[in-house]
Order: structure tokens, then C-alpha cells, then sequence
């Protein structure tokens, strides 16, 4: 009798294609039969913003950090070539040349595979994130909850 195998993925960065790549690799382990988790903590939260503006009371700080950041997975840029904006357009323009599935596809079918997507409740109340912001039907946690996880982990990364 095999037990399940687990895959726990870090994503802290804010970059399409990195977070794409923790993505292929969740939705690649899940169709493998493993528990996959991705803690998603600092900029890799914005992977997990919904795409509209949602109102909710923020402090001046939180205002500008919800400014910066950008709002939703396909808004992200990429981690090299961006030119000013330039580059994840030209990598989305060869993606669906190739038939590869954007990352917004790709989250939702983590979301139907029942892969486990963790926002890290420390880096929202750092970043002035509210669970109004995010994705619904998502997990919050802390970084106990993913040592929990991680220390029985087969497969653990960060990204």
C-alpha cells in the first residue's frame, strides 16, 4: 500500500513566469496523486488578487502598496525582458502561439484539482491585503501552518 506524497510550494515571487512555473509544477504533482500546497507569501500574493478593484478601508501606506502591486495573476510582469511592460505581452503572444494555458487557466485548474492555495496572513497584514482582495474559496494561514505541511513534505519548493 503506497501513502500519498505531498508537494509544498513557496511562491514569493511577483513574476508571471515564475509563478507559472509553480503552477505547472502544482497541477503536474496533483494529476501525480500528491497533496499539493502553495503558500503563496509576499509578491506572490498577487497572484491571488481578484482582477477588480474591490473597496475596502485602507490606511495611506496600504493604499500604496494596493497601487503598486499588480491586480490579479495576468497583470503580473515577467522576470526578465519585461520592458516596460513590453515583455509579458510578447510572452503571452508566443504562449498562445504554442497552446500553453496563461496563468489565470492555470490557477483555476489548481482550484479544480483541489490544490490547496495558502495567502499568508503575516505578509496581507504587512502589505494591507484584505481577504475581500483575493480569490475566493482560497486558504489563509500562517507560516506554522506551511512548516506543518512542509515537514512531512515529499517535494518542497520555493519560488
Amino acid at each position: 500500500m503506497s501513502e500519498t506524497k505531498s508537494t509544498n510550494i513557496i511562491l514569493f515571487s511577483g513574476d508571471y513566469d515564475k509563478a507559472m512555473a509553480a503552477y505547472i509544477i502544482a497541477n503536474g504533482a496533483a494529476a501525480y496523486d500528491h497533496n499539493v500546497t502553495i503558500f503563496h507569501t509576499f509578491w506572490g500574493l498577487n497572484a491571488l488578487r481578484k482582477d477588480e478593484q474591490v473597496s475596502v478601508k485602507k490606511n495611506f501606506m496600504e493604499k500604496m502598496f494596493g497601487k503598486m502591486m499588480p491586480r490579479g495573476a495576468d497583470k503580473m510582469g515577467i522576470s526578465k525582458m519585461n520592458y516596460a511592460g513590453f515583455g509579458p505581452k510578447m510572452i503571452k503572444d508566443v504562449m498562445k502561439k504554442h497552446n500553453a494555458m496563461p496563468l489565470p487557466d492555470l490557477i483555476e485548474m489548481a482550484q479544480e484539482q483541489d490544490i490547496n492555495l495558502v495567502a499568508c496572513t503575516m505578509t496581507m497584514d504587512l502589505l494591507g491585503l484584505q481577504k475581500e482582495e483575493l480569490l475566493d474559496e482560497i486558504e489563509y494561514a500562517g507560516v506554522a501552518a506551511y512548516i506543518g505541511d512542509a515537514e512531512d513534505g515529499n517535494v518542497n519548493l520555493f519560488i
